[in-house]
């Protein structure tokens, strides 16, 4: 009998993308699966589109908005799979992806092995993924792992991983306290618990990117720094558990110095920890550089200013990146169309004429 794998999907204020996150679930080839979305407190249409889906297969629940560690912790504690795949409300998987990931184990393998697999960044248009390989895509031991994203500044996808139950419960709980960089914190908790990493090439995940809207970004919030140095302190205290070497404290230090732009010069006192911790590893910590594209600012105009620069002109950027796929997209007339329509057949009639007028005018917004 094979394998169940759990599809677990926390999602909050998702009306746009949920239907085709969830086809792309739905239409996996691995057939033995269930699919589990837990709506934390979304005020527009996601559960109501969600429930469109709803079977013996798709399970939808709802919970206050707790934020989406706990949504992850709920519907992790309603699965029953053998393994975990976890999906993120605007993201999508190649039909393939789980069942790659599954036949690469074969049927004797152990539970602690840990799955990885290929992810491409987009924005609207998913055949416009970008699959860019990095030194995380290859099977490598938990030390060897976290010493090459952290000495190397890489990322690996939360969608990537498939999970084995033994792993997750071994891991424990997703951190409800770390309203920032929560997944690699996570994962990091699993790459412990197991025997090491097995990448399988062709297993595909879709990653929306979301800029400067996305749960991930910092910017000026206080709360979301205070949590990211606690997530960078964790990072170097689950690496050195493993591997306490020169090379290993190496790559603690650089961990530290990529991310001091995000505390400097508005958190000195995080500064001044990070300064502490990296002369106990045996490096030097220098007040961050700004970027030459924005360094001429502060002799003319200020540190403050600068900053400003810095965090509003890629926003900007964005924006027009993102305006101009969005119109790539909406060539596709049935795309278009197939997304009003999906949204429309939940609305009340009252509403749809007003959704329509936005339509017309709208600009993306998730």
């Amino acid at each position: 009998m094979k394998a169940l794998v759990s599809i677990l999907i926390p999602a909050f204020n998702a009306e746009r993308w949920i239907a085709q996150t969830l086809r792309s679930a739905i239409e996996q080839t691995w057939e033995s699966k269930e699919i589990i979305v837990v709506d934390d407190g979304s005020v527009d249409e996601t559960v109501a589109i969600a429930r469109q889906f709803e079977s013996d297969l798709v399970q939808v629940v709802r919970q206050s908005n707790q934020g989406a560690a706990a949504a992850r912790n709920k519907a992790f504690s309603l699965c029953r799979g053998d393994y975990v795949q976890w999906l993120d409300a605007d993201d999508l998987l190649a039909p393939d992806k789980i069942e790659k990931q599954m036949e690469a184990l074969g049927g004797a393998e152990s539970r602690r092995i840990l799955l990885s697999s290929e992810w491409g960044r987009f924005i609207y248009r998913s055949e416009r993924a970008k699959f860019v390989p990095t030194a995380l895509w290859r099977d490598l031991s938990p030390a060897e792992w976290l010493v090459r994203r952290m000495g190397q500044n890489l990322y690996m996808q939360t969608a990537t991983w498939l999970v084995s139950r033994a792993l997750s419960e071994a891991a424990g709980p997703w951190d409800t306290g770390l309203l920032s960089d929560d997944d690699q914190e996570y994962f990091c908790r699993v790459l412990l618990a197991s025997d090491g990493v097995r990448f399988v090439p062709g297993a595909r995940v879709y990653y929306r990117a979301s800029g400067y809207g996305s749960l991930s970004y910092i910017g000026t919030s206080e709360k979301k720094r205070q949590a990211h140095w606690r997530s960078i302190q964790l990072h170097i205290e689950y690496l050195r558990s493993l591997e306490d070497s020169e090379r290993a404290r190496a790559a603690c230090v650089k961990f530290v110095r990529d991310r001091m732009a995000v505390f400097y010069p508005e958190q000195m006192d995080i500064f001044r920890q990070a300064e502490e911790l990296c002369s106990r590893l045996g490096g030097r910590l220098a007040a961050p550089r700004l970027p030459w594209k924005y360094a001429w600012i502060r002799p003319l105009f200020g540190w403050r200013l600068a900053r400003h620069a810095q965090w509003s002109l890629p926003k900007l950027r964005w924006s027009l990146i993102r305006l101009c796929d969005q119109a790539f997209y909406c060539l596709d007339g049935s795309r278009c169309a197939a997304d009003r329509a999906t949204r429309k057949s939940v609305l009340p009639a009252a509403a749809q004429a007003t959704m329509a007028a936005g339509d017309r005018s709208e600009t993306a917004h998730r």
